[in-house]
């Protein structure tokens, strides 16, 4: 029961958890929702919001998430994908919605999932990490792990048969050999999530795809930016498990619909909304 003050107060809150509960009662789903601001990362803050929204999902519950992340934390990533699974259990189903972007550990949750569904604008992204590193001026940047191996071995490359130019030698003095350990790691990393999850889910069954689709996604020289766009047919191509739906699809509306409002709620651009058909939890990172 809420108040009439309350509930105008609250009406696009209410408004979205409706359209959340019709469009459940059209797939026979379970539907929870986490939608994130453009400088708001998955991390393990993320978990007890979401555990929150799971609280009357049930084992045996198939489950959609409609997913907008810009990526962040694999760790992170890794113990969502868990807590969803915990509760819906072995047999049941993991769907994830990308109406837009599902980028980095993003994409590493969707393809955790048994499969994606993608409409015209949707993105998934490589899962190739990134680590933080310091430049001179003590400013700290996120760098794709494999480009700083890349500027290594291009360098080492360069200097192997040749006495060592002298612009090299403080770039070289600076090296942190527990960063390059920390780069193979984190590379390693993300691969082995990849593959563990498609083989348990998305490409059970199908040993012969899973560590060339992991691979795939995680290839940096492929794909040269860590923002590069894999599309729906390109996902398809890769050998994802991609449900396509076009613009004049009623669900696909739907979808659309609740991730624009969800999306134009977002306060900041820090900002995290989840909601399900009863809970609606906005943070901030």
């Amino acid at each position: 029961m809420q108040t009439p003050l309350f509930r105008a107060l609250q009406a696009g809150r209410y408004q979205r958890q409706e359209q959340i509960r019709a469009i459940e009662e059209h797939t026979g789903r379970r539907l929870i929702c986490y939608v994130s601001g453009p400088s708001a990362l998955v991390s393990r803050d993320d978990v007890p919001p979401l555990y929150d929204l799971l609280q009357d999902v049930r084992e045996g519950d198939d489950l959609d998430l409609l997913l907008h992340t810009m990526g962040g934390d694999v760790d992170a990533a890794e113990r969502i994908v868990l807590l969803l699974y915990k509760t819906i259990g072995r047999k049941a189903q993991l769907r994830v919605i990308v109406p837009d972007s599902a980028k980095s550990a993003g994409t590493l949750i969707a393809v955790a999932g048994d499969s994606i569904v993608m409409g015209p604008p949707s993105e998934l992204g490589p899962i190739d990490p990134q680590v933080v590193v310091s430049t001179n001026d003590g400013q700290r940047l996120n760098r794709p792990a494999q480009s700083y191996l890349d500027g290594l071995t291009y360098i080492i490359d360069q200097t192997k048969d040749v006495e060592l130019p002298t612009a090299y030698v403080p770039l070289l003095g600076k090296l942190d050999p527990a960063l390059i350990d920390v780069c193979r790691k984190a590379l390693t990393r993300s691969q082995k999530f990849a593959e563990r999850f498609l083989a348990e889910r998305m490409l059970r069954d199908q040993n012969d795809k899973i560590t060339r689709v992991a691979t795939r996604l995680n290839d940096n020289k492929q794909w040269l930016s860590h923002g590069a766009v894999i599309n729906c047919d390109e996902a398809a191509s890769i050998g994802l498990n991609v449900t396509y739906l076009p613009t004049a699809d009623p669900l696909w509306q739907n979808y659309w619909r609740l991730y624009c409002q969800m999306k134009a709620e977002l306060h900041t651009p820090t900002s995290k909304l989840f909601e399900s058909h009863y809970s609606s939890l906005q943070m901030d990172a």
